[in-house]
């Protein structure tokens, strides 16, 4: 073996090495933090690249997931959901640790980011796909959803009537990979897109009054 392949394979050996710690020291850090207890919750905020953006931002959220529900399909496309041919709308399905959020503040934070006053889409997506809903799994959850939109209806903060809807959770289908986490994977575009969309502006503007904090900050 010449001197120059010597030396190659112990840097190669050291690299792989501490590559291997890294990535071990890395594993077992994830495997900690994850909870060991999680729940999860759907919501329609519109466009799910937004909605998944602003629940992962969230303490307590664990992650949130991209995809489609309510629809009269099976695995259904984007192209099919976004033409309206499945009945399906955007929504997240939200995985959180019930020990550090619980669902009746998920609720707050869904509200704050969304036009709960809109019945045909959110901003500037437009059709039933992208209007904002609740998905139950149980009685309690639709109890404290139900509950949940008559005080922000008593609030007087929109003039006008809450149409937000609350249904039962019916087969959720995550959505193709690029849609995952798509603000992180193309963050200018998502700049974009979402700066274009009028969503802040329109959060900024009705809730400006609020605190800010980590769990329900717009």
């Amino acid at each position: 073996m010449k001197p120059t392949t010597i030396v190659f394979s112990i840097f190669t050996v050291i690299f792989l090495g501490l590559n291997t710690a890294g990535g071990t020291d890395n594993m077992e850090k994830t495997m900690t933090e994850k909870p060991e207890k999680t729940a999860s919750a759907v919501f329609a905020g519109g466009c799910f690249w937004c909605t998944e953006s602003d629940f992962e931002k969230i303490e307590g959220v664990v992650e949130a997931i991209s995809g489609y529900t309510g629809g009269r399909v099976r695995n259904p496309t984007y192209k099919e959901v976004t033409r309206g041919e499945t009945g399906h709308v955007e929504a997240v399905k939200v995985v959180y640790d019930p020990n550090e959020i619980t669902y009746e503040e998920l609720l707050e934070v869904f509200w704050q980011h969304v036009d709960p006053t809109d019945p045909g889409g959110q901003f500037v997506d437009r059709g039933s796909q992208y209007r904002s809903a609740i998905f139950f799994s149980n009685q309690t959850e639709r109890h404290i959803a139900e509950e949940s939109k008559q005080r922000l209806a008593a609030s007087g903060r929109f003039n006008k009537p809450i149409v937000t809807d609350i249904l039962p959770l019916e087969a959720f289908y995550p959505a193709e990979g690029y849609h995952q986490d798509y603000y992180k994977k193309s963050p200018i575009r998502y700049h974009w897109y979402r700066s274009d969309s009028g969503r802040d502006q329109f959060l900024k503007k009705t809730w400006a009054d609020m605190k800010k904090d980590s769990k329900n900050t717009p």
